[in-house]
């Protein structure tokens, strides 16, 4: 997943991973000082859970600074 910026450019933001069970998904961070993506927690503390979820802690990790 990544997020669009008004310039045009492309954030890479978090990556989802099927775990086999519906609506619960594995997550890994975009990590830009090695351009990959490590696996990790969700705010609630699971390795996985919705895409909504991830989406939202990738978001309040990376957009959140732009923003000020």
């Amino acid at each position: 997943m990544a997020a669009e910026l008004p310039s045009g450019h492309s954030l890479p933001l978090c990556r989802l991973r099927f775990t086999g069970v519906l609506h619960t998904w594995g997550f890994a961070l975009y990590l830009a000082s090695n351009d990959s993506y490590k696996g990790n927690t969700l705010p609630s503390g699971l390795p996985a859970g919705s895409p909504e979820e991830a989406l939202d802690c990738a978001g309040d990790l990376y957009l959140t600074a732009l923003a000020i």
